[in-house]
């Protein structure tokens, strides 16, 4: 009897644990390991175009950063800046036949993928195919004449992507804990009234109006597809962690569903708020300070929830990265995160091979780093 999408996620049977993760983009997946990160995209043309950069936390993994709680902390707020990035390059070349940035030794490293016979192809070692080809002219072939638009074209996606981003944060609380929290004052009263109840319907709420968001913008055509690359890079990572060959026969083979997905994280964040907001002593605060009710004290409410979020943050993290990612047939890790795995059924469908090749480049990349860093760890100690 085959098992069910879920069921097969959590098993990681003869998997061998790994740190990498990643990220669904505009046409395109971006993979994130110890080291580096590296952004795939399919471009106009059907080749898949990658960008590598280095992660500034692979050269040092000491000092308060990395203590428990704070660490969780540090990823998610490097996770945005990273996911900004990547979505960058993802709307740079998605959709742009002309934009391939001239290559330095001082730039990021990239290259072009091409597509049709030539197919991505990992050992389970990692090493990766020679069949593969670097279109090694495309710089060469942009005209000088048209450098200063491209340019200017790029920092006018920078701007619209800054601009995109700030108004995310601002929409994602307004959504998700001043909306909750307006909604809650008017059911069940004055915060201090009944904070049990008044936490309890501020949290499902916050969950309902974030499933129906999911479900809204997931029936536009662009977020399906990108909801096909988040699929393919959940089955590129267990594909990876199974010790297979990296190619998309094999990798379709597996689930689209991932322990240590994101939207798991996300839905551990909510369960978490309502415990961490329900036992702060914020009654205390409140008739300490004499807070009247009304307006103000609701906004001093509201304030307490968005400086708590950082806290929240890192104890999610520790929850679902760090512990159920490392013991996945744990039945409490498949209690706790049964709620995050299946929303992961509205955030993922399931991808093509294209998709699926997009997700092996990008992975491509990260792997290529890391045996190299651990090539230059061997040659040092054997020196």
């Amino acid at each position: 009897m085959r098992k069910s999408e879920t069921k097969r996620a959590f098993s990681e049977d003869g998997a061998h644990k790994t740190h990498v993760g990643g990220q669904a983009l505009i046409e395109g997946v971006m993979m994130r390991g110890k080291y580096n990160w590296a952004a795939a995209v399919r471009e106009p043309s059907g080749s898949i175009y990658v960008e590598e950069h280095d992660l500034a936390s692979g050269k040092k993994k000491n000092g308060w950063l990395y203590w428990p709680i704070v660490r969780g902390c540090r990823a998610f707020v490097e996770s945005l800046v990273l996911g900004y990035k990547a979505l960058e390059i993802a709307a740079l070349h998605a959709f742009n036949d002309d934009a391939v940035p001239d290559s330095s030794e001082d730039e990021p490293s990239r290259r072009q993928v091409q597509d049709g016979e030539d197919r991505l192809e990992l050992s389970a070692e990692g090493e990766a195919s020679s069949r593969s080809r670097v279109s090694a002219d495309d710089s060469r072939n942009v005209a000088s004449q048209d450098a200063t638009s491209e340019d200017a074209a790029l920092e006018f996606g920078k701007k619209e992507m800054a601009v995109s981003m700030v108004l995310g944060l601002v929409l994602g609380v307004v959504l998700f804990i001043v909306a909750p929290a307006l909604i809650a004052n008017f059911i069940v009263g004055e915060y201090d009234s009944n904070t049990l109840a008044w936490n309890i319907v501020d949290g499902i709420v916050r969950v309902a109006i974030f499933v129906f968001y999911i479900w809204l913008i997931g029936r536009m055509e662009d977020i399906k597809r990108m909801f096909g690359y988040h699929g393919a890079e959940h089955k590129t990572i267990h594909c990876f962690e199974h010790g297979l060959a990296l190619t998309p026969e094999n990798a379709r083979s597996f689930p689209r569903l991932h322990v240590r997905c994101g939207t798991a994280f996300l839905i551990m964040v909510m369960i978490i708020a309502i415990l961490v907001y329900t036992i702060t002593p914020l009654n205390a605060l409140i008739a300490a300070w004499g807070v009247p009710d009304g307006p103000v004290k609701l906004a001093l409410v509201i304030a307490v929830r968005i400086a708590l979020m950082p806290v929240i943050a890192g104890i999610s993290y520790e929850i679902t990265v760090k512990w159920a990612g490392s013991h996945p047939e744990n039945p409490l890790v498949k209690v706790i995160l049964w709620p995050g795995m299946q929303m992961q059924k509205l955030t993922t469908r399931e991808p093509d091979d294209g998709q699926i090749e997009c997700a092996i480049a990008a992975m491509r990349k990260v792997l290529e780093r890391e045996d190299a860093e651990a090539a230059k760890e061997t040659n040092a100690l054997a020196g």
